[in-house]
Parts: C-alpha cells; sequence; structure tokens
C-alpha cells in the first residue's frame, strides 16, 4: 500500500508485547513500514526508538498518579506533538486509556481526519459501558482481544475487528520442564496476584485453603510462581503456610507448573486464560475490601469475572468475590475440582478455540485488520489539489 507511517504508543509491559508482535506482523505484510512512539524493550527489539521511557506511564492507582499528575500532563503534551510532527499516517495505541486517549484527543482536535487505532477494547460488557461512546469520539478503529467485544465498538461507532488473544501465542512447556514436576501428591498452583496489595491481601486467605485441602491430601504439593520484585515478600507472606510452597521463579520453571498441575487457586484476572491454554482446571479467588465490592457489584453488567466463563459461556470455573473469599467455602470447590475436572476442561478447550488457538497468531491478525482499515480509510479520502 506504499508507504507507510505509523505512531505508536504502550504504556505497560503487557502493551509492549501486544505492539511488538504487531510490528513484527506489519513487517512481515508491509516491509515498507516505519515506526515512532513510545513503548518498551519488546518494541525497541522491533525497530522503536521511544520518545521517554515506557516506565513512566506504568503507573496505577489514583494515590500513585496524584504526585505525579503535571509530569503526565506535560507527557501527554509533548506525545501529540510528537504524533502530529511525525508524519506519521496514523495513530496506534495500545491499551493505557488514561494516557493514550487524551494524546488521541489532542491530536484529533488539532487533526480530526488524522486515524486513531486502539487496541484492547475497553470491558464495557463488564461495567461503565458509557466508555465506548467517550472513546469512539477519538478512536476510529479498535483491535478486540476477545470475539464478543466487537459489537460493544461497532455500536458507539467505531470499526472493530477481533484479532485474537496473545494467550494463544505463548510457548508451552516443553516435555522436560513438565517432568521436573513429576511426583507423588497432587499438585495445586497458587496465585495469589501480581501485585504487592494483591499478594498482601490473599496470601493468607490461600494459605488457610491450602490447610484445609492438605487434611485431605497429605502428600500435597504446591507451586507458586512469582514476579521477581516480589520474590521476597512473598516469601516471607508464605513462611508460615501450612504446606510450604515451592516458589516459581524463571520462565522455565513457571510453564512447567503451570503443564504439571492438577489444579489452580487463582486470584481474578487474566491469568484464567493462561491457565486455560495450559488445560489447567482452576478455582477463583479475590477478597477486598467491602466498599469497593459493594460498588462494584452494583456496576457490574455480568454475573462472574471469569474469562473462561465468559468466553465459554459456561460458568463451570467457580469463584469467590469478597465476603464469598472464605477458606471454607473455597477449600471444598477446590476438593471437587480435583476430584472432577471434565465440564470444565471442555470449557477451557472452547474457550482457547474461541480466542484463535491454532489459527494465525494476533500479531499478524492485528497488522492486517490495521492494514485493510488504513486502505478503506486512504480510499474513502477525499481528493486532494
Amino acid at each position: 500500500m506504499g508507504a507507510l507511517g505509523l505512531y505508536l504508543i504502550a504504556g505497560e509491559p503487557s502493551g509492549d508485547k501486544l505492539g511488538a508482535a504487531l510490528m513484527a506482523g506489519l513487517k512481515t505484510l508491509a516491509p515498507e513500514v516505519s515506526f515512532a512512539g513510545v513503548g518498551g524493550p519488546l518494541m525497541a527489539a522491533e525497530g522503536l526508538s521511544s520518545l521517554f521511557p515506557m516506565q513512566e506511564l506504568s503507573i496505577m492507582g489514583l494515590v500513585e498518579i496524584l504526585p505525579r499528575y503535571f509530569h503526565l500532563q506535560r507527557r501527554i503534551a509533548q506525545t501529540a506533538r510528537a504524533v502530529l510532527d511525525s508524519g506519521a499516517e496514523a495513530l496506534v495505541s495500545i491499551d493505557s486509556p488514561d494516557f493514550c486517549l487524551r494524546v488521541a484527543a489532542r491530536v484529533k482536535a488539532v487533526r480530526p481526519e488524522f486515524r486513531v487505532i486502539h487496541y484492547v477494547a475497553p470491558s464495557v460488557w463488564a461495567w461503565r459501558p458509557g466508555r465506548a461512546a467517550r472513546m469512539a469520539r477519538v478512536v476510529d478503529h479498535v483491535l478486540a482481544l476477545l470475539p464478543f467485544e466487537p459489537p460493544h465498538m461497532t455500536a458507539a461507532g467505531m470499526s472493530c475487528d477481533f484479532v485474537g488473544h496473545p494467550v494463544v501465542a505463548e510457548p508451552l512447556a516443553t516435555a522436560g520442564e513438565r517432568a521436573a514436576w513429576a511426583g507423588s501428591g497432587p499438585l495445586i498452583l497458587a496465585l495469589p496476584g501480581s501485585r504487592r496489595s494483591e499478594v498482601d491481601r490473599m496470601a493468607p486467605l490461600f494459605g488457610a485453603v491450602l490447610g484445609r485441602v492438605q487434611a485431605a491430601h497429605p502428600g500435597l504439593r504446591v507451586a507458586l510462581p512469582v514476579v521477581p520484585h516480589l520474590a521476597e515478600r512473598v516469601r516471607a507472606l508464605v513462611a508460615d503456610w501450612p504446606v510450604a510452597p515451592r516458589i516459581v521463579e524463571t520462565p522455565a520453571e513457571k510453564r512447567g507448573a503451570f503443564a504439571a498441575a492438577d489444579v489452580a487457586l487463582a486470584a481474578s484476572g487474566t491469568v484464567s486464560l493462561e491457565l486455560a491454554a495450559n488445560a489447567c482446571p482452576m478455582v477463583i479467588a479475590y477478597d477486598m475490601n467491602w466498599l469497593t465490592f459493594r460498588l462494584m457489584r452494583r456496576a457490574a453488567l455480568i454475573d462472574t469475572v471469569t474469562l473462561v466463563n465468559l468466553v465459554s459461556e459456561t460458568r463451570t470455573v467457580p469463584e469467590f468475590l469478597g465476603p464469598d473469599a472464605r477458606a471454607d467455602r473455597i477449600a471444598p470447590a477446590l476438593e471437587q475440582v480435583l476430584a472432577d475436572s471434565a465440564a470444565q476442561r471442555a470449557a477451557m478447550a472452547l474457550t482457547m478455540q474461541r480466542l484463535g488457538q491454532g489459527g494465525e497468531p494476533p500479531g499478524l491478525r492485528a497488522a492486517r485488520s490495521v492494514l485493510a482499515h488504513l486502505r478503506e480509510a486512504r480510499r474513502d479520502a477525499p481528493a486532494t489539489g
């Protein structure tokens, strides 16, 4: 389609991974493409020179953002100017909507015809459906990770393609990595979260659950993957667990544990899709502040927060949220899944099929969608001169 310049923005490690896969797909389909923008090390490896370190945008929570508010406002203005000065044909913003959509709004205010593509649809199907209409003011096209998202986006006035979820392209364990976890007792994967606040809240509950399950399974083994910066904190939190977990720190160990585990006890989140990719049955638990839970429950548009349940249109994964996140309720559910996981395994297989497993890699599908949208935009653009 001729020379093509794109401006990409990613603000989180997950967005960096999506962006890198998209860039690789674009280089395959349109070798003349050039990139500018903001990204992390994976996008840099694909040829992006970041305007500033992506880590500046990896901030979560009101308390954390407030001290950086004016700095972030300056970064928004700087990035919008860079987009307009870059000569790019389109902006591809990747997740991080608080930053990316503010940049898009500034760009559109100067050049309304400029194309904006947003990668990762907001979860308007779960809560705050009005976000889609607000996003449509500055976004032309959306790349969705979940198959049921496009109708929500098109109803708000944007075009949208389902491009597959990146979990289907993640490497699975080798036979050797799985064999490293061989043992006589059942292996439970404990996944209390990836943020310190989550781990602090969930670790005591998970320990109490595992103590109850161990009473029925004296040979119980526990694997606990951790992100490196939380490893020491996790070790301190699990020191008094009734069954000592094996702390997992390397990618190879983690892949092996996910493949070999008989069941997982996991905090709510996209980890349910990781588990589904490995055909590992699960029970989901998530405790939170009472007021937060009440507000979330009142605003929710869905009756389950587990993506496997949503994508498969089943409710085979048990979940215990807020006041229900109690050891005496979770432990029996965990034992039940250990005893019979057939229905859940079928739901996980269906989930992975619907997310694009076995098809084109999501990065390549996303690249095709971007190029198709820009071809259409070129065709529809008014003639000049």
